[in-house]
C-alpha cells in the first residue's frame, strides 16, 4: 500500500528561542491522523471494543491508574492504531508522522510522554529544592524575599501541570501547561521590574504587576473564550519572552563592573533561551520516549541551580547594602 510522505511539524526560530516553559505542541491535526488508515482503525476498534459486554470487559481489565488519569476505551483504541499506522509507514520505508500534533510515543504505566513527563517532575523538584534553600539561607528582611518566593511559587505550579499535561495530554491539562508557562514568564518580567526599579520606584512596579495581570488576564480570556490560536500564542510568548531576555540582558550590562556575581544571571538568562532551540530539532523520538521536547526540559534541569545561587547571592547584597544605607544598583 503506497502511502503519502509526509513533513514534520517545526517550531518557528523566535518562538523556539524564547518560549521558556511553552509546551512544543503547536498543531492538533497532523498526517498521521488524517491517515484513512487509522482513521478506520480507530472506527473499527470502537465500534468493535467499546460498546456492550467488550466495553465492561476493558473497565473490569484496565489498571486502576488507567482509569484515574482518564483513559477511555476510544483512547486506547486510538493510541492501538496510531502503532498500527506508524508499523505501515515504516514497512513503506516513509518517515514516521506524527498524530494529533505530536509524535507517536511509547506509553509507560499512565504517561503518554514519560521522558517529559520526567524532566518536568525533575524541574519540579530542583525548583523546589532551591526555593527551600533560598529560604533557609536569605533572612526574610531582603527587599526581593517575597518577590522572589512568588515567582517561585508561579514556577511551581508551571512544572507542575507540565508533569501533568505529559502525563494525560487533555482539554484542561494542555490550557493549564501553556497558560501557567505564560504565567512564569510575565512574572519573570515583574521580578526583572521590582530588582531593576521597583526597590527604588515601588510605584513602577505596582503599575507594571497591574499590567501584567490586566494582559494575561485578556490573554487567558481570548484563548479561552474567543479562539485557542496556537499561532497567537506563540507569538504572544516570543513578545514577553524577548521583553524578559533584553531587560534582564541590559540591567547585567550595567551591572557587570559592581556586581561580581552578575554573570550568573546573563548565564541563565542566555542559557534557557538558548537551550529553547532544543526544540527545533524535532526529531521522532528515541526508543519511542525521548524526542527533542524532552531533551530541552532535560537541559534546563540544572539553570534552576545556577537562576537561584544568583538570586541568594543579590538578596544578601541587597540586604546588606539597605543594612548600610547605601543606595541599590
Amino acid at each position: 500500500m503506497a502511502l503519502p510522505r509526509c513533513t514534520s511539524v517545526r517550531l518557528p526560530a523566535l518562538a523556539a528561542a524564547v518560549l521558556l516553559l511553552s509546551s512544543a505542541t503547536t498543531v492538533r491535526s497532523s498526517q498521521g491522523d488524517k491517515e484513512p488508515v487509522y482513521r478506520d482503525c480507530v472506527k473499527q476498534c470502537v465500534r468493535t471494543n467499546c460498546t456492550g459486554t467488550r466495553l465492561r470487559g476493558f473497565q473490569l481489565a484496565q489498571p486502576q491508574y488507567m482509569a484515574l488519569t482518564g483513559w477511555t476505551c476510544r483512547d486506547d483504541c486510538r493510541y492501538q492504531c496510531m502503532w498500527t499506522t506508524v508499523g505501515l509507514y515504516q514497512a513503506e520505508g516513509y518517515r514516521v508522522p506524527q498524530f494529533h500534533g505530536k509524535w507517536p510515543f511509547a506509553r509507560f504505566l499512565c504517561f503518554e510522554e514519560p521522558a517529559s513527563a520526567l524532566a518536568s517532575l525533575l524541574n519540579g523538584l530542583a525548583c523546589l529544592l532551591m526555593m527551600l534553600r533560598y529560604r533557609s539561607t536569605v533572612p526574610r528582611q531582603s527587599p526581593m524575599y517575597h518577590t522572589i518566593n512568588a515567582f517561585s511559587l508561579v514556577s511551581l505550579n508551571a512544572w507542575f501541570w507540565s508533569t501533568v499535561f505529559h502525563t494525560r495530554d487533555t482539554y484542561l491539562t494542555e490550557k493549564m501547561d501553556y497558560f501557567c508557562a505564560t504565567a512564569v514568564i510575565l512574572y519573570s518580567i515583574y521580578l526583572c521590574c521590582v530588582r531593576t526599579l521597583g526597590l527604588r520606584r515601588p510605584g513602577v512596579s505596582s503599575i507594571v504587576g497591574v499590567l501584567l495581570i490586566l494582559a494575561f488576564t485578556s490573554h487567558v480570556s481570548y484563548l479561552t473564550f474567543v479562539s485557542f490560536d496556537y499561532g497567537y500564542n506563540m507569538a504572544a510568548n516570543a513578545t514577553i519572552g524577548m521583553v524578559n531576555l533584553l531587560w534582564w540582558l541590559c540591567w547585567c550590562w550595567q551591572n557587570r563592573r559592581t556586581l561580581p556575581y552578575w554573570w550568573k544571571c546573563g548565564l541563565v538568562v542566555l542559557l534557557l533561551h538558548g537551550l529553547a532551540l532544543l526544540e527545533l530539532l524535532d526529531f521522532p523520538p528515541l526508543l519511542w520516549v525521548l524526542d527533542a521536547h524532552a531533551v530541552w526540559h532535560l537541559s534546563t534541569v540544572p539553570v534552576h541551580f545556577l537562576f537561584y545561587s544568583f538570586l541568594i547571592d543579590d538578596s544578601l547584597y541587597l540586604l546588606n547594602t539597605e543594612k548600610m544605607g547605601v543606595k541599590v544598583e
